[in-house]
C-alpha cells in the first residue's frame, strides 16, 4: 500500500486479551451526579482551609524538585505513619522498617499478592467481604477461595482455622471492620487465627495473615487494633488507609505495618518510585493535621449508631457496624429500593448479600434525606 499512511483506513485486528479477562468490566461503584452521595464510604467533610493551605504549600515545595525522582523508600513518610499509629492505636514499637505505603490500600494489597501469591498459590477470605479481593487474586494469577462466616457475619475461630488448614493458602485476608458488613473482629479471634497460620501456607511456610483495617478509626470504644499483637506474629500485616478517617480519598495513600522481613518482600515487587514526590508531600501534610482532619470521626460514629438504631426501629435487619457505613435489609428486590432512593436524590450501594443494601454515613442533613427517602420508598 502506498501513499500517505495517515489517510489509510484503520486495520482490523483482534487484541490478544488474556482469556480470564474476556467479558470482565472495570471495578467501581456508580458515579452519579445526585445531591446525596452515600455509596462509597467517603468521609463527607472536606479538609479545612488550614489543611488545604499546608497541602498547597507542601505541593509547591515538592514541585520545585519534580525534575528529580522521589525517594523510592520514603523513610520520612514511613516514620510519620509509625508515629501516627503509636498515637492512634498505642503501637509504640513501630519503626520505619515496619512500615510500607502505596497509592491507596488497593496497591498495598496488590503488593502483598505479588509477593506472596501467584500461580499455584491461593488467597483466602470469608464471604461476604470486600469485592475487590477476588480482583487482586485474578490480577496476580492467585486462586481465589471464599470461606464462610456465621449468619451474623462474624467469624468462628475454630471453623475459620479449619477452613484455612484445609486450603493451605499463601495469603489470608481478614477485613476488620469488614466491608460490606461493618463487622469488627475481636483481637482474641485474630490472635488465634494468627497463631494457627504460622505453618498453614505452601510447603509448610506460614500463611501471610493480612488484617485490613481500612475503617479502623471508626471502631467502637474498647475494640483494639490488630496492631496490638503485631510483634508476636512475623507473618501478620495490618493494612490501613488515609481515605476514610482522614477525609483523604482523593489523595490515594494506603499503608501497612508488619515485620521488617515482610515489608522488605513488598519492596521487591513495587514499581520504581511508585509514590510520587507530590503524594508523599500531601500525605505528610495531612499527618501533621491529623487531629483536625479526624475531628468528625466521633460525630460520624454517633451518626452511624443513630442510623443503626433508627433502621432497627423501622423493622429492618441491620448488621452491627464498627465502620462508617451500615448494611441493612432484608429486601425481596433490593434494586427496586436502590432505584427508588436514587430517584429521590440519594445514592447508596448494592453490594454484599443479595437481599441487603449498604449506606455510607454522611452529614446529619444527608442522613435525614436518606431516612426520608427510605420511608417513602418502603412505606415504613
Amino acid at each position: 500500500m502506498t501513499g500517505d499512511p495517515t489517510t489509510q483506513p484503520a486495520l482490523a485486528v483482534a487484541l490478544p486479551l488474556r482469556a480470564d479477562l474476556i467479558g470482565e468490566v472495570p471495578y467501581g461503584a456508580p458515579q452519579l451526579d445526585v445531591p446525596h452521595l452515600l455509596n462509597v464510604n467517603e468521609n463527607p467533610y472536606a479538609p479545612p482551609a488550614e489543611v488545604v493551605a499546608d497541602i498547597a504549600e507542601s505541593v509547591a515545595a515538592a514541585a520545585a524538585g519534580l525534575n528529580r525522582y522521589p525517594d523510592r523508600d520514603f523513610p520520612a513518610l514511613r516514620q510519620d505513619l509509625a508515629d501516627y499509629l503509636a498515637a492512634e492505636s498505642g503501637a509504640r514499637d513501630l519503626e520505619v522498617a515496619n512500615m510500607w505505603a502505596a497509592n491507596g490500600s488497593n496497591e498495598v494489597m496488590l503488593h502483598l499478592l505479588q509477593a506472596f501469591g501467584g500461580p499455584g498459590r491461593s488467597v483466602m477470605s470469608f464471604a461476604p467481604t470486600y469485592s475487590m479481593y477476588p480482583e487482586y487474586a485474578r490480577d496476580t494469577f492467585t486462586r481465589w477461595v471464599a470461606g464462610t462466616r456465621r449468619p451474623d457475619f462474624s467469624l468462628d475461630p475454630a471453623q475459620t482455622i479449619a477452613q484455612i488448614e484445609n486450603e493451605r493458602p499463601a495469603v489470608v485476608l481478614l477485613a476488620s471492620p469488614n466491608n460490606p458488613t461493618g463487622t469488627a473482629l475481636d483481637v482474641a479471634t485474630i490472635d488465634a487465627i494468627a497463631s494457627a497460620t504460622a505453618n498453614t501456607g505452601p510447603d509448610g511456610a506460614a500463611s501471610v495473615l493480612v488484617v485490613d483495617e481500612a475503617y479502623a478509626e471508626f471502631r467502637r470504644d474498647g475494640t483494639p487494633s490488630a496492631l496490638s499483637i503485631l510483634a508476636r506474629h512475623p507473618h501478620l500485616a495490618v493494612s490501613r488507609t488515609m481515605s476514610k478517617a482522614f477525609a483523604f480519598a482523593g489523595a490515594r495513600l494506603g499503608y501497612l505495618a508488619a515485620a521488617p522481613d515482610l515489608v522488605d518482600a513488598l519492596r521487591v515487587v513495587r514499581l520504581p518510585y511508585h509514590l510520587s514526590a507530590v503524594t508523599q508531600a500531601v500525605a505528610r501534610a495531612a499527618l501533621r493535621h491529623r487531629a483536625v482532619l479526624q475531628a468528625q470521626v466521633a460525630q460520624l460514629r454517633t451518626e452511624r449508631d443513630a442510623t443503626v438504631s433508627w433502621l432497627r426501629e423501622q423493622g429492618f435487619t441491620v448488621a452491627d457496624s464498627d465502620a462508617n457505613f451500615v448494611l441493612f435489609g432484608r429486601f425481596d428486590d433490593r434494586h427496586v429500593i436502590w432505584q427508588g432512593l436514587l430517584d429521590r436524590g440519594v445514592l447508596i450501594r448494592e453490594t454484599g448479600p443479595s437481599e441487603y443494601l449498604r449506606v455510607s454515613i454522611g452529614t446529619a442533613e444527608e442522613m435525614a434525606a436518606f431516612r426520608g427517602a427510605l420511608k417513602e420508598v418502603t412505606g415504613r
